[in-house]
């Protein structure tokens, strides 16, 4: 399996206050940071050819990943009304050299990375979720609301904490149908596929988080190519951009839904790998499934690349082992483990689900803030899905069912929660495998801590109250 070795760096414009997307004069650029520290700038300009990078004050050119176009209209079982995405922006890129200490695009100076990252934001699903329903009504976030959709809030007070690196577990899109004509939170919202519910849902509001640090992504499932895959591939993904990944054509989803691992150094032995479960399914997979197959190809690779440094960290969008909760039609409350699809793939290679050197994994898709420990050789497990997006309409309980196994052998030693509160997680190194995590809500206020040693979370509080506003007490 071909491991990627291409990174993306955003630029995005700033964008004109207010729901539509409008183009500026000049580009505001960004880093993200990928395997064996490469990076890659990349710029959105309304302009047909590509600004210049300045790499350590010499002027290089730029390249173009992507022109401005419509491209054709995908329609998707998760979405009753569709149209073409248009991409008014030609996307420019060009590599940042490891010898490079400034980089800057029309005099915007590229935030990166250093040598040893110490200092993490983990934020995840940040969109604001316009989704209708085929059979009728939806649910339709008040996307006009600062307090409803809160994402702008979220990605100014992370900014603020000074992060060296940030990662986002994924969702990024939300925007998928029109608001309803009657629904004054959300009434006049852009939405489809295009360039301008990108620019809505995740370059406007995260401005100020991605000026402030280099960017490590995992693909969602709202990125997936029937959703908003199309704006994935142009803007955010790491492979180089061409047809059969451009998510345009059904007829080459089986290659383009489907992404190779990756690793990301953070220096002193530790890393972060890269995995793409965007096409992950909640429940078992039937056999001669291709989603089987490829998982169980990436477990391989990921394998592969766990073996280059004594402490690894998987990044995903879906749970891997987290605890969930669901209500049935008659409204009892059920307690659920992780993803029994990744589970399935991951399971005939190892009993833990993950690759040796493997000690936490990080994921989103669950629209709260989870913390998982276990007993025995599995890995911790963080959910940060609480970064904007719509909150799960049942909260997690505040204490886990005794002998509760979140996938088999998986037994709850600790476990923390926050269901009611938007906001972002922090992770400062503390040694070659331990951290301080701290959960803050959207101003920044720390509502828990945990210490992370290994594979083993403790927190300070097992279950954080609604909008909690008190932060505890440090160890």
């Amino acid at each position: 399996m071909r491991i990627v070795k291409r990174f993306a760096v955003l630029a995005v414009f700033a964008v004109a206050p207010g729901l539509a997307h409008a183009a500026p004069p000049a580009p505001v650029s960004y880093v993200l940071v990928g395997p064996d520290g490469a990076r890659l700038a990349r710029t959105l300009t309304a302009a047909p050819d590509c600004p210049a990078i300045v790499l350590d004050g010499r002027p290089a050119p730029m390249t173009v990943r992507a022109v401005a176009r419509t491209s054709p209209l995908r329609k998707s079982v998760f979405n009753p009304e569709t149209k073409p995405s248009v991409f008014s922006e030609t996307v420019c890129e060009a590599p940042v050299p490891a010898s490079v200490r400034r980089a800057s695009i029309a005099g915007a100076r590229l935030p990166l990375p250093p040598a040893r990252i110490t200092r993490i934001v983990v934020i995840g699903d940040t969109g604001c979720r316009l989704k209708a329903n085929p059979a009728g009504g939806g649910e339709f976030q008040a996307c006009n609301s600062k307090d409803a959709y809160p994402f702008a809030r979220v990605a100014a007070s992370a900014a603020a904490w000074k992060p060296q690196l940030v990662v986002h577990v994924g969702d990024y899109h939300y925007r998928e149908n029109a608001c309803p004509a009657d629904n004054a939170g959300c009434a006049g919202s852009v939405w489809g596929y295009g360039g301008d519910a990108w620019m809505a849902d995740f370059f406007e509001p995260g401005a100020p988080l991605l000026r402030a640090a280099p960017l490590a992504l995992v693909r969602g499932n709202h990125e997936s190519c029937s959703r908003g895959g199309q704006g994935w591939m142009r803007y955010l993904d790491v492979a180089p951009f061409s047809a059969a990944r451009s998510c345009d054509d059904p007829a080459n989803d089986a290659v383009a839904d489907y992404s190779d691992p990756f690793a990301v150094p953070l220096g002193g032995g530790a890393q972060l790998i890269m995995f793409d479960s965007s096409n992950a399914p909640a429940g078992v997979m039937p056999a001669g499934d291709i989603r089987l197959k490829h998982y169980s190809d990436n477990f391989v690779a990921m394998r592969a690349l766990a073996a280059h440094a004594p402490y690894s960290i998987l990044v995903d969008h879906h749970p891997l082992l987290n605890l969930g909760a669901y209500a049935g039609p008659d409204g009892k409350v059920s307690v659920v483990g992780g993803n029994a699809g990744l589970q399935q793939a991951f399971g005939p290679f190892s009993p833990t689900f993950v690759p040796s050197g493997v000690k936490l994994v990080l994921s989103g898709h669950v629209h709260l803030w989870e913390a998982t420990s276990f007993n025995g050789a599995f890995p911790g497990q963080f959910v940060a899905g609480f970064s904007g997006t719509q909150e799960e309409a049942v909260p997690l309980p505040r204490a886990v069912p005794p002998g509760f196994m979140t996938a088999p052998g998986a037994l709850v030693d600790t476990f923390s929660s926050w269901s009611v509160g938007f906001g972002f997680m922090t992770m400062t190194r503390a040694g070659p495998d331990r951290w301080r995590v701290e959960v803050r809500d959207l101003d920044g206020k720390v509502v828990n801590r945990c210490r992370v040693a290994g594979s083993e979370i403790s927190c300070r509080i097992g279950y954080v109250p609604p909008y909690a506003a008190k932060a505890p007490a440090d160890d």
